[in-house]
């Protein structure tokens, strides 16, 4: 078998991207969506602006002190860098691995609420990571996204077709020798408290490696990539964050086999710096299994870099960047002080976020 033949490199790839003290940058917004932060800043989506744009995040020196790993959309993956070089040459001088987001986006779900969707791009995924592996790419990602609405949904439908097609990618990437990243995001979308965020989000990582385990997924050349145990953005009884550290720990306790390497969480919409104060809290607290507890953020550290270039000023972009990468580097190891890094405290979060 192909995973057979790609276990020991997968193992070595997974605590690589979850060394102690690193995080994974996501910047594999789709072409759309990286249109809408460039127009944030009246930048023209063009291939030019994007590869301009990304290629800055990819020569910040120092850069790969802090992050482990990059996903890439697509298009930058095979890209140049404007100097001419590839942009997995620019990572790999970095220290950083390369990564690839392979899946095609969310789908309507047949028999489900209206709110729920699937996520596609199982079709020739075998193949297709095949060719990533040649372009450099070492590890992949799949988001898989789930909403809580009352008790209508997620409904025992979403919550078991979501888990198999993560399971199912996870495994036919792994045939390629890529690490996948588990990405069952729960939305912050809604009215619900934080305990039936947990509620919900245990059933869900649960159902997730029980499909897993049905295809012979290997775990120990896995990530798994969740979002915050948090209560809905429309809630009223906001809890601190102590207690969405503590709430978030407990889950994946109760969920999260502990041969898994890492968790890296998303920040789903948190500001920058609550984000950094969130995963601090949570390494300080003292946990059951040894899985190193970080980061895979896109607008938690993108943000105030993409504020800071306006379209031409590199410098001050990598420095935003660098800011933000050394704060949630601190805070993988409960070592961050709040506010000791320049920041955005303005809430990300989009309702009904799509890439």
């Amino acid at each position: 078998m192909a995973l057979d033949y790609y276990r020991e490199e997968l193992k070595k790839t997974a605590s690589s991207l979850a060394k102690s003290g690193k995080g994974i940058l996501a910047v594999d917004e789709s072409t759309k969506t990286i249109g809408k932060r460039l127009a944030s800043i009246n930048v023209e989506n063009t291939e030019e602006n994007r590869k301009a744009y990304r290629g800055l995040l990819f020569t910040a020196q120092g850069l790969g002190d802090y992050i482990s790993g990059a996903i890439l959309f697509e298009e930058t993956l095979f890209q140049n860098h404007p100097d001419g070089e590839q942009m997995v040459q620019k990572l790999n001088k970095l220290g950083i691995i390369p990564g690839i987001k392979v899946d095609k986006g969310l789908r309507p779900l047949s028999g489900g609420h209206d709110l729920e969707t699937f996520c596609s791009g199982l079709d020739n995924l075998v193949d297709r990571a095949t060719e990533y592996y040649k372009q450099g790419a070492r590890f992949a990602k799949w988001r898989a996204v789930l909403q809580i609405k009352d008790d209508i949904c997620p409904s025992k439908l979403s919550i078991k077709e979501n888990a198999w097609g993560l399971a199912r990618y996870a495994r036919s990437v792994q045939e390629s020798g890529l690490v996948p990243i588990i990405e069952p995001e729960i939305l912050m979308d809604g009215s619900h408290g934080i305990n039936k965020t947990a509620e919900i989000q245990e059933e869900v990582i649960k159902e997730v490696y029980m499909a897993c385990q049905l295809n012979g997924v290997f775990l120990e050349g896995t990530l798994l990539k969740p979002s915050m145990t948090v209560q809905g953005a429309d809630c009223e009884e906001k809890a601190d964050p102590q207690k969405v550290a503590e709430i978030t720990i407990r889950t994946m306790e109760r969920a999260v086999p502990a041969s898994v390497p890492g968790i890296v969480f998303l920040s789903g919409g948190l500001s920058e710096e609550a984000a950094s104060i969130y995963l601090n809290l949570m390494n300080k607290l003292a946990r059951k299994a040894n899985w190193n507890v970080g980061f895979s953020y896109g607008r938690a550290l993108q943000h105030s870099c993409l504020k800071a270039w306006n379209g031409n000023d590199v410098t001050a972009a990598q420095k935003a960047l660098l800011a933000r990468a050394q704060a949630n580097s601190e805070a993988s190891k409960g070592l961050y002080k709040a506010g000791s890094q320049p920041s955005s405290d303005e809430a990300l979060f989009v309702a009904g976020y799509k890439y």
